[in-house]
């Protein structure tokens, strides 16, 4: 079968390149969750990695949730309601991650996790009323991804 050069297959156009600072502060910021999911796998009876991966994932579950703070400030075009909102869920992740660290390693990575897909989901909420930058929601989805899969296998290798 021949096909006529106007029918062919339509692509996406390439995904938008993540600045480079963006990338390498956004991925570098995993190496603590990777190194302290390491740490637990290859030290499980050290008792400090746990503290420290649920301490880290407080951290930077509280500053993704600051993320919005500052959409809220900066976006143009948000309703006073979508405004409010965003101020409002900035403090969320805070509130989620405070506690996560005072709970058993299980408790606290599960708490964490659902903090990071909440956010996630918030994210992709906002994306859908306003221009984020192309880049975002593909490298939320990465870090997200990296973050909760090194909570989840801290917590396997804490309650070994």
């Amino acid at each position: 079968m021949h096909s006529h050069p106007s029918a062919q297959p339509l692509s996406s156009p390439p995904p938008a390149p993540i600045p480079g600072p963006v990338a390498w502060l956004g991925y570098g910021g995993l190496l603590p969750f990777l190194a302290l999911a390491a740490g637990g796998l290859w030290a499980p009876s050290t008792p400090w990695w746990s503290a420290a991966l649920l301490a880290y994932g407080a951290v930077i579950l509280s500053f993704v949730g600051a993320l919005h703070w500052g959409f809220a400030m900066a976006l143009s075009g948000l309703s006073t309601a979508e405004r409010t909102r965003c101020f409002v869920w900035s403090v969320v992740p805070s509130l989620m991650a405070w506690p996560a660290t005072l709970l058993p390693p299980a408790g606290g990575a599960a708490l964490l996790v659902t903090g990071f897909v909440a956010h996630l989901v918030q994210d992709h909420r906002l994306a859908a009323r306003t221009s984020l930058p192309a880049w975002y929601l593909p490298l939320r989805w990465r870090l997200t991804t990296t973050a909760c899969v090194c909570l989840a296998v801290g917590a396997m290798a804490a309650s070994r």
